[in-house]
């Protein structure tokens, strides 16, 4: 009587590592943009609690800024909107953006003076991390393009399919 071995050819093997090859070069790809897309939802939610924060404050102040920001353009920190609206207004307020980025916070009136501020802008700066000189306005379905709020509603704001980019991946 001969024995006959047990196991799997070569061919079976490979075949095996072909399809697996196969399905994961469909799969990571869609991955990669949904851990994108996520990054982004959670920026957008991130920007709506400093802004209902912000929003809250300016209720009970009357104003934007501490002490009572010309265009929008006067930088504000995180730590100085920290000191005014944690814990009152927020108990924490987020620090980055989901791309681990800054979020750049301006006014139109200095912080701290006598001049009350009217409006305010909360900025993402997207995957690339670099806030655009150009603002494009209403949707869009970049990655990298910036995500802008100012006095209750969003400027700029991902809806639709996204597009990846190559800087997108970070």
């Amino acid at each position: 009587m001969k024995r006959r071995m047990s196991g799997f050819t070569l061919v079976e093997l490979l075949m095996v590592l072909a399809i697996i090859g196969i399905l994961a070069a469909i799969a990571i790809p869609n991955l990669l943009t949904a851990i994108a897309k996520a990054k982004q939802k959670r920026s957008v939610s991130d920007i709506r609690t400093i802004a209902m924060a912000w929003e809250a404050r300016a209720t009970d102040m009357n104003r934007y800024n501490a002490a009572g920001i010309d265009g929008v353009s006067t930088p504000v920190t995180l730590t100085q909107l920290q000191s005014a609206l944690q814990p009152t207004y927020s108990k924490m307020l987020p620090q980055h953006d989901g791309w681990g980025n800054n979020f750049v916070l301006s006014t139109d009136q200095t912080w701290g003076s006598s001049t009350p501020a009217a409006r305010y802008m909360i900025v993402s700066a997207g995957a690339d991390g670099v806030v655009a000189a150009n603002v494009v306005q209403g949707p869009f379905s970049n990655f990298d393009c910036d995500i802008i709020y100012t006095n209750g509603v969003f400027l700029a704001y991902p809806e639709g399919t996204q597009v990846q980019t190559q800087n997108s991946t970070q």
